[in-house]
C-alpha cells in the first residue's frame, strides 16, 4: 500500500510508486528510502494516484471538511461574487487584484466558506493580523488562532505573520486545507516563499492590489498560490465601488539658498560616480556606490553629498510651505502625509503640530492615532512608510505624497488609503515634486499606472 505522510514541512511518498506519475519536483531520499518532494506536491500527487484508480492511504494531511457558515452573511458585490467564482473554477487555487477599498477581505471570506477546509490567513504585519482576526470573528462567530506577536494559538481558523508563517509551517503545514495570503506580493521573497511551499493546503488564494514586484518574482505565484484569476483597477471602479478622485502633480521650486547647495552637492556626488564608472541605475549600482565610498576621503564626501541632495530635494523648505496651503485648503477633511523617511515625517509634525506613526510608534500609540484621525479630534496625520498598505481609515479623503521611492506599488498603495468609498466623498492625492532634481525622474517611474493615467 502506498502511504502519503508529512514530515518537517515536505512530503513523504512510501511504497511501490510509479515514478511515471509523479511530478517532477519528487526526489529519492536514500536516507529515508522514501520519495520526498516539497509539502505543496501533495495536490498533484494525491491528484494523480486518485485518477490513476492506484489505492493509497493518506497519513499527510490532518484536516477535514469543515463548514464555515456565516454567522450574518452579507450580500457580497457582483465584482466580489465574480472574483470567487472565477478562483473556485480554477480549482481553488489563484490570485484575485482588486484595489485598497474595494473588499478583499471579504472575498477571502467568501472563498473560505466555500472551501469548507480549516484556514489559514498569512498577513504581512500585526496590524493586519488584528484586522484579520477581527474580520474572521464578526463573519463566522468561532474562536481564531493567532501564531505571531507572542502568541501561538493554533485553531481550524487561525491568522499568522509572514514571518511566522515561514518559521512554524514545517509544523503547521499538515492543519490547513486552505491558505490566504494577504498582499500575496510579498510572498515569492526568498524566505517567505518557504511558507507555500512546506503547506500541503491544496488550495489556496492570493489576494493583492499590485501584483508586480521590480523584480519580476510574480511569475512564481502559479507555483505558489495559482495564477492571476480575477483582476479589476482603481479606473474601472473609481465612482462605483470606490471614490472618485483626483490627483494633482504639484511642482515645487527650491529656494536660491537650497538650490545653489543642492546643486553643489549633486556635483560632488556625481564626480566621484563617473570617475568610478558607477551607474546607479544600473542592478547594483547603488551597492556599489555604497561599498566604494567607504574606502576613500573622497567616496566619504560623496557618499555625505548624496545624502544633502537628495534630503534638499525629497523635505525642501518649499515643500513644507506647498503642504501648508494644501493643508488649509482641505481642513476638515481628514489627510495622510506620506514621506520616504523618517527624519521628513517629524520635520513636518513639528511643524505642523501633528501626530507622527513611523515603524518605531507602539502599537497602543498607533490605534490612539488612527482612532482619533478616524474621529476628527486629528485633522491630519504623517507617515513615513508603514501606512502604505494595512490600514483601513474610510474617512481619510485627502493623502499627500511629500516624498517617496520610484515604486508604483507604494504609490497605488497611497492612493489607495483615501479611496474608501463614502457619501458624496471625493478624494485628492497630490504628489510635490521639486523641480528640476533627480526627483522628477523618481515621479515618472511611481505614475506607470492606469489609475494616474
Amino acid at each position: 500500500m502506498i502511504e502519503l505522510r508529512f514530515g518537517d514541512g515536505t512530503l513523504e511518498i512510501r511504497g511501490d510508486v510509479p515514478r511515471a506519475l509523479m511530478p517532477a519536483s519528487v526526489r529519492l531520499d536514500p536516507r529515508s528510502a522514501c520519495l520526498r518532494a516539497p509539502a505543496d506536491a501533495y495536490r498533484a500527487v494525491a491528484l494523480a494516484l486518485h485518477n490513476a484508480k492506484i489505492p493509497f492511504r493518506d497519513d499527510a494531511r490532518r484536516w477535514t471538511t469543515t463548514p464555515w457558515p456565516q454567522r450574518q452573511a452579507r450580500e457580497p458585490r457582483p465584482f466580489q461574487t465574480d472574483a470567487v467564482a472565477a478562483w473556485r473554477a480554477a480549482g481553488r487555487r489563484g490570485v484575485v487584484v482588486l484595489p485598497t477599498g474595494a473588499g478583499k477581505s471579504h472575498v477571502a471570506v467568501l472563498a473560505i466558506e466555500d472551501a469548507a477546509r480549516p484556514a489559514l490567513i498569512v498577513a504581512p504585519t500585526l496590524d493586519l493580523v488584528r484586522q484579520w482576526h477581527q474580520t474572521l470573528t464578526t463573519a463566522f462567530g468561532v474562536d481564531v488562532g493567532v501564531v505571531g506577536g507572542g502568541e501561538h494559538v493554533v485553531l481550524p481558523l487561525t491568522v499568522t505573520t509572514y514571518d511566522s508563517a515561514w518559521s512554524h509551517m514545517r509544523h503547521l503545514g499538515s492543519q490547513f486545507g486552505l491558505l490566504v495570503f494577504d498582499e500575496v506580493h510579498h510572498l515569492p521573497g526568498e524566505s517567505y516563499r518557504s511558507a507555500a511551499e512546506m503547506s500541503l493546503a491544496p488550495f489556496r488564494l492570493g489576494l493583492t492590489a499590485t501584483p508586480e514586484r521590480s523584480d519580476g518574482a510574480e511569475a512564481s505565484y502559479a507555483h505558489l498560490v495559482g495564477p492571476i484569476v480575477h483582476r479589476a483597477e482603481i479606473v474601472e471602479m473609481s465612482g462605483v465601488w470606490l471614490a472618485d478622485y483626483d490627483t494633482e502633480h504639484v511642482i515645487v521650486d527650491m529656494d536660491d539658498d537650497e538650490r545653489g547647495d543642492y546643486e553643489d552637492a549633486r556635483a560632488i556626488y556625481r564626480a566621484f560616480t563617473r570617475a568610478q564608472g558607477i551607474r546607479m541605475a544600473e542592478p547594483g549600482g547603488f551597492a556599489r556606490f555604497l561599498s566604494l565610498s567607504s574606502s576613500s576621503v573622497e567616496g566619504r564626501e560623496a557618499l555625505g553629498a548624496y545624502r544633502l541632495q537628495r534630503r534638499l530635494a525629497l523635505s525642501s523648505r518649499a515643500k513644507l510651505r506647498a503642504l501648508g496651503g494644501l493643508l488649509d485648503r482641505h481642513v476638515g477633511e481628514p489627510a495622510i502625509i506620506f514621506t520616504d523617511d523618517n527624519a521628513t515625517a517629524h520635520t513636518i509634525a513639528r511643524t505642523f503640530l501633528l501626530p507622527v506613526i513611523t515603524h518605531q510608534t507602539r502599537v497602543s500609540e498607533r490605534t490612539e492615532i488612527l482612532t482619533g484621525l478616524r474621529s476628527g479630534r486629528y485633522g491630519a496625520v504623517v507617515t513615513s512608510r508603514v501606512l502604505n498598505e494595512g490600514v483601513d481609515v474610510p474617512e481619510a479623503s485627502v493623502a499627500v505624497v511629500v516624498s517617496g521611492t520610484g515604486s508604483v506599488r507604494e504609490h497605488v498603495q497611497r492612493l489607495g488609503r483615501v479611496l474608501r468609498k463614502g457619501e458624496g466623498k471625493r478624494s485628492t492625492l497630490y504628489e510635490l515634486v521639486s523641480a528640476e532634481t533627480s526627483e522628477t525622474f523618481t515621479s515618472e517611474r511611481r505614475r506607470d499606472h492606469s489609475a494616474y493615467r
